[in-house]
């Protein structure tokens, strides 16, 4: 049976900017003086995992931090803002969506992200979890993406071999993943992951098309 697998929460709705807002926030609020322009958090996305950014960032400065609380802090205030600025779904994910579930295909939700941060984004997009036959978030894995883990803990919980799946990556690592796990990838970048290498992928789109994306997983 087809399944569609969503690649994160940013492939839902365009969370980048109050991610990259969460950030600087959650810096201030550890009495830190960084601050990460666009540009910065751009050229950072082209891997997954917060907290190993804060890392890798405050080694770079050679600055001692607790990388995992910093992280902590930027998820609650992530959560509120997902919670008080509202967003809205990316084009034609309402609708691919819908497709899959009309044509009998399974759906999944793929990320690196916490559990917390799937339920507020899914709560701020009015989505029910349970429209999901499969939702892998950080604690579903031990290798993040770009390791291929997390698609292959979503297609055995399905029982589906990646011949049936398609998937819908907005971001580099998460493209090397799905495509390392031998499933079609399509790319559908974000406003600040546009600019990555997006080879890898069948195709790089602005827009879902509910139609093309059912196809594929069924070629």
């Amino acid at each position: 049976m087809p399944a569609i697998l969503f690649g994160s929460i940013s492939t839902l709705a365009d969370t980048s900017e109050l991610q990259r807002r969460a950030f600087n926030e959650a810096f201030a609020a550890h009495g830190l003086d960084w601050e990460w322009s666009r540009a910065d958090y751009t050229k950072m996305l082209g891997s997954n995992g917060g907290a190993q950014r804060v890392a890798d960032f405050a080694a770079s400065r050679g600055d001692d931090v607790d990388a995992a609380q910093i992280h902590a802090t930027k998820s609650a205030i992530f959560q509120d803002l997902l919670a008080d600025q509202g967003v809205t779904p990316r084009p034609g994910v309402v609708d691919t969506m819908a497709r899959a579930k009309r044509d009998g295909g399974k759906l999944g939700l793929v990320t690196t992200t916490s559990t917390a941060n799937v339920a507020a984004l899914l709560t701020a997009l009015n989505i029910d979890a349970g429209e999901f036959d499969v939702v892998v978030d950080s604690s579903s894995v031990d290798e993040p993406k770009p390791a291929p883990a997390s698609y292959l803990f979503a297609l055995e919980r399905l029982g589906e071999d990646a011949g049936t799946a398609v998937a819908i990556e907005d971001n580099v690592g998460g493209v090397t993943a799905a495509v390392e796990a031998g499933i079609t990838c399509i790319a559908f970048p974000n406003q600040n992951t546009s600019s990555g290498d997006f080879s890898a992928a069948v195709e790089t789109v602005e827009a879902l098309d509910a139609d093309h994306v059912v196809e594929l997983s069924r070629s």
